[in-house]
């Protein structure tokens, strides 16, 4: 996933109330990293595919997975929050709920008053 288009949906899931975080695996290889209330971490394409998968680690070890969605390389960044945010991560192979859930209190942007300063301005 491009770091932009990372950024801009991690920034989507926070104000959905998601505790959700750009994760930087690699050089130029970025993900979307969302911790879960049970002490799971879950990782979004951050493999430089095309198509969205992630993987779903406790304590660094692979406890379960989400496979490849069909068409997600042409998902728009608000198709992408839509499919992170249905996502049941309850059993080994997540599944799709029907429907979202509803979303709670907003979270604040990750980096405060520096961010853009950390960040070098490269972005909008």
């Amino acid at each position: 996933m491009e770091e932009n288009k990372a950024r801009h949906v991690v920034d989507a899931l926070r104000e959905r109330g998601t505790d959700a975080d750009l994760a930087r695996v690699g050089v130029y290889q970025f993900g979307v990293s969302i911790r879960l209330p049970d002490g799971r971490e879950v990782t979004w394409d951050s493999d430089g595919t095309a198509s969205l998968e992630a993987q779903v680690m406790r304590n660094g070890v692979l406890v379960g997975y989400v496979p490849q969605i069909e068409g997600s390389e042409d998902y728009t960044e608000d198709q992408i929050v839509d499919a992170i945010v249905r996502t049941d991560y309850d059993k080994p192979i997540a599944s799709r709920r029907a429907t979202a859930p509803a979303p709670s209190a907003p979270l604040p942007q990750k980096g405060g008053l520096f961010r853009r300063f950390m960040d070098g301005f490269r972005y909008r």
